[in-house]
């Protein structure tokens, strides 16, 4: 058999081969995924069944059913991450605060929509979603999110980005990717035009109007990579027709060029690819069959004619700049070539946003917010939060075993359950975890733990009247129901408006909260129950004893209205006027509009002051500095997150890299030192055929590349560093040099490290070599490393402030409301509501004191911080109304119980419902505080001020339940009935 015949036999073997193995692992996988699905629907039933027999427990058969259904989906996608051989927190998606990476908010330009005359409509607004989803992600395999956030602006959250790949993002994003392609006036054929170009009072906007007609319009060259024009008056014939205009004390030309009633733009093109001609890099297009006819008539009107003494040039406009002029040889239809001395980041830009096509109305092009954090910052939040929740757990759990006992093991037991509800929920919906979202799953527990001890206390009461354990159970469930109920559908209320008012992180918060109420009123109301019969029909305890510390009999509460009310009203007024006296300082950069970034120094971290000393002069008095602490390999190091009113981030890093420029203290920024340039043999190609070892030898000694050791102080992918030199050598004017540089280390290339070792093609030559890493030097090492960056334009502030107060606005209605119809009596919501403005007012108060007394040595004891009313501050206060109300609605459900139906509400009744409650409430407001304390203490800075409003919230609302919701109730009652007793006596 010949060489030939035999190759193509063994590659048909081998096709044939990988065909099977390819049909195997298909149908394995089909099969498996069949088996998955059956597993997590049946196997629960089957289980139920068996261990309800098991128990002679028949009737409990399906409850315990539904119980391991429930379960079973949780642990899914974990069970499917291990088996992948994946971690198993790889199947929690984290939010970039967690997880480091860029979030970024665009806008719609409305004035250049509004001259388009077009309508910014929701339809409108989700093409633009789509069409940008294409251009940041065409394959749909990278991890960015694209979505609609308000009326006009897009989200982009773009996970563990390097600044190049943001940068990239932001062009892709911004670009209108209008195509047009049109002939330059000329001297020639063109004289009537030119006469109407010549004469202002036709030209608007720099479009040439003939009546309501556009026949040409002014247009200038594109700039290639060293800033100058990529089509000069000199490049094309000396017939075109330009003019000179003057900009900022330069001369720039400008072309006329010709607008035809049918204008050949992007709307017809089909197919975008990238090419390489005689000229380098370019973009090869196909037209469909009506672009084809139309660029054929005007390539066919404007080819070149023999004798003809001059040349007609087809100008290409992207984005209403010419990149290229060629001159029109003959006709071309359906395909061709954009020619434009392009980059390589130009091209991958230009195909993505061709083949998306172009934008409806054009984006402004700085983000109006934009939040990037490290991935070194990422993990230290992480670090602080789980840790949070970890001490947070055990001390809710030693808590409730201790004092309820035998009930609380089983609470326990129901908490552990709802911890993996939770989690598996928010993995089953692709949901992310964001730091206040841990917050949320935090305050979760609090509320499961709330939930039970209702019940338990509900028991106690039971057990008093000399209920059988039977009986106690039965009615604890049933009499706690309602009010659980009650108490969680409303914090459920404020967990919806967050989500449709909040940012990323907020939104994070709203959906862990919306689920962990959900999971936490199943565990405590149906796992719990399901639990406490099959412990009392197996007789697993004989009674339910419980601690009792807090047994309150005849405390007169009502009696002490008016001086809880003159107490209340001093807080007030004094936080109201720390509050007026702060003025915008009280409002963080959300509000303001400004930036926020994290730096540190090297060696020694100097005091805050000396810092604050040194940005004071650059940035003013309007500043504020905070001290972060994060521990690197077991090293604390000291960060510095300063706020400031600039949003420009390019004048705030100019300005801290001056304000240290000289001083003791050197930034940490990107230093970079290169080993010795080294020849290395090329790598030899596996994919050609093998050759002798001695030819081999000869070849490989013939091609040598030029490797280089790069060390870096802040680490980066290898492939990220070679990317950086690639586009280095662009600008030298390499073709397709990503090709030509490649980034190796020792370790994973996709993990960031310190050293890299860059090899260059053997084509290039050792001074370009040199040329390169001279430039990549000074590119790196320009400016700050930030490991945080914050920034919100002034242009969004109002926004965000109306949509906060309409969170407040609508939480409140929604809340008297359900209060309304639940309670039969507005009176009911009405008074919940005067405690709730009550509880925000105080603690709104206590943020602009405790800001305040961050200057005195109650700092360090207190750990207060400049806290500033940012949007998790705002999060916080609808927490702090749920909370509040959760425990108003547990006395004002006693006291509708207590008073019955009788008409009157008396001062009696109430204290009488307040006595029967506090046990209940102080333990849950005990075991909540445990919560939000660790939080405060250990969370971490991201959620300093979070944890700090909601200590003071829960504090607070314990107390307004007591002393500000009923002494209301009881006001308004009466009143109701002195202005009900005239109409009733005649």
């Amino acid at each position: 058999m010949n060489p030939l015949m035999m190759n193509f036999a063994i590659f048909a073997q081998q096709s044939i081969s990988d065909a099977e193995e390819v049909a195997e692992a298909s149908s394995g996988a089909g099969w498996g995924t069949f088996f998955l699905v059956v597993g997590i629907l049946v196997l629960p039933f089957v289980l139920g069944s068996l261990i309800a027999n098991a128990l002679k427990m028949k009737d409990l058969a399906t409850r315990l059913s539904l119980v391991f259904l429930a379960l079973t989906m949780a642990i899914s996608p974990f069970v499917m991450t291990v088996s992948n051989n994946e971690s198993i927190l790889s199947a929690i998606d984290l939010g970039i605060d967690l997880a480091g990476g860029t979030n970024m908010v665009f806008e719609v330009d409305k004035e250049a929509a509004k001259a388009e005359d077009k309508q910014i409509t929701p339809d409108l607004m989700n093409k633009m979603v789509e069409k940008v989803k294409l251009r940041v992600n065409p394959t749909g395999t990278e991890e960015v999110t694209v979505r609609r956030v308000g009326a006009d602006r897009i989200e982009v959250i773009i996970p563990g980005a390097d600044a190049e790949r943001v940068k990239k993002v932001k062009d892709q994003i911004v670009s209108l990717g209008n195509l047009e392609f049109a002939i330059l006036a000329n001297t020639v054929l063109h004289q009537e035009q030119i006469a109407l170009a010549n004469d202002s009072s036709n030209v608007r906007d720099n479009n040439v109007y003939l009546g309501q007609d556009v026949v040409a319009m002014w247009r200038r060259s594109a700039l290639d990579p060293d800033g100058d024009p990529k089509i000069s008056p000199g490049s094309v014939d000396s017939t075109v027709y330009t003019r000179q205009v003057e900009e900022d004390g330069k001369s720039i030309t400008e072309f006329l060029v010709i607008v035809r009633k049918q204008r050949i733009t992007g709307r017809y093109l089909i197919g975008v690819r990238e090419t390489i001609t005689d000229q380098g890099l370019a973009v090869g297009f196909t037209f469909n069959e009506r672009g084809g006819y139309l660029f054929g008539q005007v390539t066919g009107e404007y080819q070149k004619r023999d004798g003809a003494g001059y040349s007609n040039h087809l100008a290409v406009l992207l984005d209403g700049t010419i990149h290229s002029a060629p001159t029109v040889n003959g006709v071309i239809t359906t395909t061709g070539v954009i020619e434009g001395n392009f980059t390589q980041p130009e091209i991958d830009t230009l195909v993505g946003v061709l083949s998306a096509g172009a934008l409806d109305v054009p984006l402004v092009e700085e983000p109006v917010t934009e939040f990037t954090i490290s991935a070194l910052l990422g993990e230290e939040v992480q670090r602080k939060g789980f840790t949070a929740i970890a001490l947070a757990l055990a001390g809710v759990f030693i808590f409730t075993l201790v004092y309820y006992r035998k009930a609380g093991l089983i609470a326990d037991i129901c908490l552990a359950l709802n911890i993996i509800l939770v989690m598996g929920a928010m993995s089953l919906i692709d949901a992310t975890f964001t730091l206040p979202g841990l917050a949320g799953l935090v305050l979760t527990i609090g509320m499961a733990v709330d939930a039970n001890v209702l019940i338990f206390e509900r028991m106690r009461e039971e057990q008093a009247r000399g209920s059988s354990i039977r009986m106690s159970i039965k009615n604890g469930f049933e009499k706690a129901f309602s009010t659980i109920f009650d108490a969680n559908i409303t914090t459920l209320l404020t967990a919806i408006v967050l989500y449709y008012i909040g940012t990323d992180q907020v939104k994070g918060f709203a959906v862990t909260l919306f689920i962990g109420i959900l999971t936490s009123m199943f565990s405590a109301l149906f796992i719990g129950r399901l639990i406490f019969e099959i412990a009392e029909r197996k007789h697993l305890f004989k009674d339910l004893k419980m601690m009792s510390l807090i047994d309150p009999k005849g405390i007169d509460f009502l009696g002490k209205k008016k001086l809880a009310a003159m107490a209340s009203l001093v807080v007030i007024v004094i936080g109201l006027i720390a509050v007026g006296m702060r003025g915008s300082e009280n409002l963080d950069i959300d509000f303001r509009g400004g930036s926020m970034v994290t730096f540190r120094f090297l060696g020694d971290a100097p005091e805050v002051s000396e810092v604050r000393a040194a940005l004071e002069p650059k940035f003013g008095n309007d500043i504020t500095l905070e001290q972060l602490t994060v521990v690197e390999e077991g090293v604390s190091n000291k960060l510095y997150r300063l706020r400031t009113v600039v949003d420009d981030t390019a004048q705030v890093s100019a300005n801290i890299k001056e304000a240290f420029a000289e001083g003791p203290y050197e930034l940490v920024q990107q230093h970079v030192t290169f080993g010795e340039v080294k020849e290395v043999a090329a790598p030899v190609d596996e994919t050609k055929p093998k050759i002798e070892p001695e030819a081999e030898a000869e070849v490989a000694a013939t091609k040598l590349n030029r490797a280089v050791e790069v060390t870096l102080t802040q680490e980066m992918t290898p492939a990220a560093l070679a990317d950086q030199a690639a586009g280095l050598l662009r600008k030298m004017n390499y073709v397709d040099p990503e090709t030509l540089v490649t980034g190796d280390t020792a370790d994973d290339e996709s993990v960031k490290v310190s050293q890299v070792t860059l090899t260059f093609d053997s084509f290039i030559p050792a001074n370009d070599v040199d040329r390169v890493l001279t430039d990549l030097k000074v590119d790196l090492e320009k400016d700050p490393h930030f490991e945080e960056i914050n920034t919100f334009d002034q242009s969004v502030t109002g926004d965000a402030k109306l949509a906060a107060i309409t969170a407040m606005g609508f939480s409140l209605l929604a809340i008297v409301a359900y209060l309304w119809v639940r309670f039969q009596r507005v009176t009911f919501g009405l008074a919940a509501c005067a405690a709730l403005i009550h509880d925000v007012l105080i603690v709104l108060g206590l943020v602009a004191l405790g800001a305040y007394l961050s200057g005195t040595p109650l700092k360090a004891i207190f750990m207060l911080e400049d806290f500033k009313i940012n949007l998790p501050i705002i999060a916080a206060f609808l927490t702090i109304v749920g909370y509040s109300l959760n425990d108003t609605i547990v006395v004002f459900d006693r006291i509708r119980e207590v008073r019955g139906r009788n008409p009157a509400l008396t001062e009696a009744m109430v204290n009488t419902s307040l006595n029967q409650t506090l046990s209940r409430t102080i333990l849950t407001s005990l075991t909540t505080l445990i919560v939000v304390l660790i939080l405060y203490v250990l969370g971490g800075e991201g959620i300093h001020g979070f944890a700090y409003c909601l200590t003071l919230g829960i504090v607070v609302g314990t107390y307004s339940s007591i002393y500000v919701a009923s002494p209301t109730l009881v006001w308004l009652m009466n009143r109701e009935q002195k202005k009900a007793a005239p109409s009733t006596t005649t």
